[in-house]
């Protein structure tokens, strides 16, 4: 499907429902960061802005990108209505097409999963590329399928932290995998049901 219809898509989704006013931080994301020094972090792909705003609380500065304006938009006043709107730099970019130019000390890509085309093994690659030394890429993905998710493919697998870290291709004399599990946790979905979901976690650090 071609750029134009991801972006209407994904404006429609964001437009369809009510803008989040306390969105929550992704559990992987606090669990990894809370004892972490702050410094510049991009967000891939961050929807209602719940990891951009709990971020940029406790210091760092945030550039949070995702393909929806809607949703750029929105995270852009939440974070001027919490006073941290000097922290968070929200621009659309659709990861297909452009990438945020810069370096950072963290990278989170959380659910970086959708319909249309995308190669996520490239943005990845480009991600943990843009680390600084030291820096951290935190890739989050399903590892079950919830109640609520959009698809519901019995046959559906899904891709092992290690199998995508094999995939990325990185030359391990630059970069180490910290983390690379299948943790699981209690998730809400829509409408408050609650099921447990395994999430495929990995954690690369550039260390040249």
């Amino acid at each position: 499907m071609s750029t134009t219809d991801a972006v209407t898509f994904w404006d429609g989704v964001y437009a369809a429902r009510p803008a989040a006013t306390d969105p929550r931080p992704n559990d992987r994301l606090t669990e990894t960061v809370t004892d972490l020094p702050p410094g510049r972090v991009l967000d891939l792909g961050c929807g209602d802005g719940g990891d951009a705003l709990w971020l940029a609380r406790r210091g760092w500065h945030v550039t949070a990108i995702d393909i929806s304006a809607v949703a750029v938009e929105r995270l852009a006043g939440l974070a001027r209505a919490r006073d941290v709107g000097d922290l968070v730099t929200t621009e659309r970019h659709d990861l297909h097409e452009s990438f945020p130019p810069g370096e950072f000390d963290l990278i989170c890509a959380h659910y970086l999963h959708t319909s249309f085309d995308l190669d996520r093994t490239t943005v990845l690659r480009t991600a943990a590329h843009a680390l600084r030394r030291g820096g951290l890429l935190l890739v989050v993905e399903h590892g079950s399928t919830a109640p609520w998710s959009w698809n519901q493919d019995p046959d559906v697998r899904y891709q092992t932290p290690r199998e995508l870290a094999a995939e990325i291709e990185l030359d391990p004399a630059k970069w180490t995998v910290e983390r690379a599990d299948a943790p699981r946790r209690i998730a809400t979905g829509p409408g408050g049901r609650i099921a447990e979901v395994t999430d495929h976690v990995l954690l690369i650090r550039r260390t040249a």
